[in-house]
């Protein structure tokens, strides 16, 4: 009986320190409501059905404790389907899938108007919005724990507003000491 309940306790831990380590996604109107009653920046992960990289990406980026603990107290972070339909909107237009198939939910569909909008041409990439709802940029493809960690942070800290040219992210990324492990 106390084999029993000592697998409950530990089970129930487990599952406690696995929801600990998940980021908190919200949709995307959620965060610009969000933003407005505590400003923080915007994480969006575009993303579509199909996308290996996309998978690999929350898989091994997004469940690593460390990033999701910087994201949680920093950002709002959305997981938005690419080439999905749902409505958004942004920037006082209404965004939409005009073309969505749903016959084709999880191969190539069409493109959302919000990743035309934000110009999105590969996936994943990650869309960084400010405070104000303004894109800073658009991160394109995988990133690893430690690589994102650079642009959750140089982002966080508004480090990017000092870096006018190529040489001075050279310099930027040089002198990054990543401590997220993955």
């Amino acid at each position: 009986m106390k084999k029993i309940l000592l697998l409950i306790v530990a089970a129930g831990f487990m599952s406690l320190n696995a929801t600990a380590q998940k980021i908190n996604w919200v949709s995307f109107d959620e965060a610009l409501a969000l933003q407005k009653k505590n400003p923080k920046k915007i994480m969006v992960d575009m993303y579509t059905n199909w996308c290996g990289p996309c998978k690999m990406l929350d898989k091994n980026t997004f469940q690593n404790p460390e990033v999701a603990d910087y994201v949680n107290e920093h950002y709002y972070a959305v997981k938005f389907n690419a080439e999905g339909n749902a409505v958004v909107n942004y920037k006082d237009k209404s965004f939409t899938n005009p073309n969505y198939d749903q016959a084709k939910a999880n191969r190539r569909n069409s493109a959302h108007e919000l990743a035309r909008y934000f110009q999105i041409s590969a996936y994943p990439t990650i869309v960084f919005l400010d405070e104000n709802a303004d894109v800073i940029a658009p991160i394109r493809g995988y990133q690893t724990p430690p690589k994102l960690e650079l642009y959750l942070k140089m982002f966080k800290k508004d480090d990017h507003k000092d870096i006018k040219s190529q040489e001075d992210f050279n310099a930027y990324y040089t002198a990054f000491k990543p401590e997220f492990k993955g």
